[in-house]
């Protein structure tokens, strides 16, 4: 196994002895938090604008007992529309500030869902409470006062809905390792494995625990922790690149120098690095405390991601996919009854292949071989026209004829904007190799795993006659390290004009 001390990494920012200096590597807010409170912000606003519908409606059926034509009789005819909507504005407004003042944004699957869920009543009931002292403060006596209770229980409702909802798709994504963060503790001393057990025994904190790490000189201090133990911390970077590293928690007191070659592998490598407070004294004391189960932790680096681009980049992948599964509807299905009749064996082909961050996920393809097409590969291993791990023949003779007119317009390809809707994959990015490949990589192999796999990438439109699978690499890293939606865009012109000029194979 390859190893590199942190003694010799390259420093790419100098570091004094004082621990004040740590606050340059420590971000106050997670841009993740923040996108995600903007999402949770606009459901809540959704739900409040679907809840006064639905008010009005039980309004004027109950109240009146008329239809929507008598709707100005409800909302009350002496009020202007400007104080209408002044009203709902307010009550808007003093919801969205409560609920970001109770915690109620950002990561809230710390809490229980009980706790949040009483939380998120006492927000709406101060939110209609506000709403009341408006009415009653600008003399509002037109308002319809059943109306006004309807849009308050219904708009607190809602919202405990979406908060559940939340919370479900969450835990749904974590357990599927999706958006989930594979930490490695540094010291397996008691904290450590308090923290060990919190991970593991709490999946929606997002964490995936893959091990401990030690210092060079101490080692694991009982027979569960050996078992548990990765390596040492001059193993880190290759144990990052193999396991896939999000976060590093230091559980034990290090030195400073020991921290800040730390901070220098976690700007190369792209990690977050947290600390239990009182190991350092003095250190970021403006950075916030955050919560790893019931464990008080602060962040001494964060990862500088591209939040914003990655959130544009996935509607980007539903909102395409959608649009193209419904546009290919007819020939999904002429496609569906062309397999049947050519070949005995399904309509699709399930492959397990591997995808970010080493998970596994099925992969789904129109079959164009033979049913029995992975018996009859051993025997024609001595073909491959592919060098180093790939396999590849351009007259393999399992390909089926409908098979054969698929893969040269990829169009087996089409039933893989389903994983694209699923999040295994994304529209652009390396493709998903199977786990016999994944098995004889090296090092730097690993690092095309650290994104999404895609339908296309650059290999597809640049070099997919190439045999090399260096070429076939070097291009993938080449993406990870560039990526851009910019460059998203490109690949996906050009590879919709390889599909039109057929040149798949």
């Amino acid at each position: 196994m390859a190893t590199v001390s942190l003694g010799n990494l390259s420093r790419q920012k100098s570091f004094s002895g004082k621990a004040g200096n740590f606050g340059a590597v420590a971000t106050s807010t997670s841009v993740r938090a923040s996108l995600t409170t903007l999402l949770m912000m606009f459901s809540d606003v959704f739900g409040v604008l679907f809840a006064l519908v639905l008010a009005l409606n039980i309004g004027l059926e109950r109240v009146l007992g008329t239809g929507s034509s008598d709707l100005w009789r409800v909302v009350g005819p002496k009020t202007p529309l400007s104080w209408e909507l002044g009203y709902l504005a307010c009550f808007v407004v003093a919801l969205l500030l409560v609920n970001y003042h109770q915690g109620l944004y950002g990561h809230t699957l710390g809490y229980s869902a009980l706790y949040e869920q009483r939380r998120t009543v006492q927000s709406g009931l101060i939110a209609g409470l506000l709403l009341c002292g408006a009415l009653y403060s600008t003399h509002n006596t037109a308002m319809s006062r059943a109306v006004v209770f309807y849009f308050i229980a219904l708009s607190t409702a809602f919202t405990c809905i979406t908060r559940g909802v939340w919370r479900f798709l969450m835990f749904r994504r974590y357990e599927r390792g999706v958006d989930a963060s594979n930490v490695v503790i540094l010291g397996a001393t008691g904290i450590g494995m308090a923290l060990h057990r919190q991970i593991v025994g709490n999946r929606h904190l997002g964490r995936v625990f893959k091990g401990f790490v030690h210092s060079s000189g101490n080692s694991a201090n009982s027979k569960t922790s050996a078992e548990l133990s990765l390596g040492t911390l001059d193993q880190l970077r290759y144990l990052a690149r193999q396991h896939f590293i999000d976060e590093i928690i230091i559980a034990e007191p290090c030195s400073m120098d020991v921290t800040r070659d730390l901070i220098d592998l976690a700007r190369e490598l792209k990690l977050e690095i947290l600390v239990i407070p009182g190991f350092y004294d003095g250190i970021t004391p403006e950075a916030p405390i955050e919560y790893v189960g019931d464990f008080p932790v602060v962040a001494i680096h964060r990862r500088d991601e591209k939040v914003a681009a990655l959130f544009l980049k996935r509607v980007s992948d539903v909102v395409l996919s959608c649009a193209a599964l419904f546009v290919s509807l007819p020939v999904l299905l002429t496609v569906a009854v062309a397999i049947k009749l050519d070949s005995p064996g399904p309509v699709l082909y399930l492959s397990e292949r591997i995808g970010k961050k080493g998970r596994v996920f099925r992969c789904f393809k129109f079959r164009t071989m033979v049913a029995d097409a992975e018996k009859r590969k051993q025997a024609l291993v001595g073909q491959n026209e592919r060098t180093g791990i790939l396999f590849k023949m351009k007259n393999d003779p399992r390909i089926t004829r409908v098979g054969a007119w698929l893969r040269k317009y990829s169009l087996d390809e089409i039933p893989q904007f389903l994983n694209v809707l699923r999040g295994d994959m994304s529209l652009v990015g390396p493709r998903p190799p199977l786990a016999t490949e994944v098995e004889k990589y090296e090092l730097e192999h690993f690092r095309r795993l650290e994104v999404l796999p895609g339908l296309t990438g650059l290999w597809q439109v640049r070099a997919r006659q190439d045999p090399s699978f260096e070429r076939y690499v070097a291009l993938d890293l080449a993406y990870v390290e560039n990526w851009s939606l910019w460059l998203d865009l490109k690949i996906l012109v050009h590879t919709a004009e390889v599909v039109f000029r057929g040149t798949g194979c």
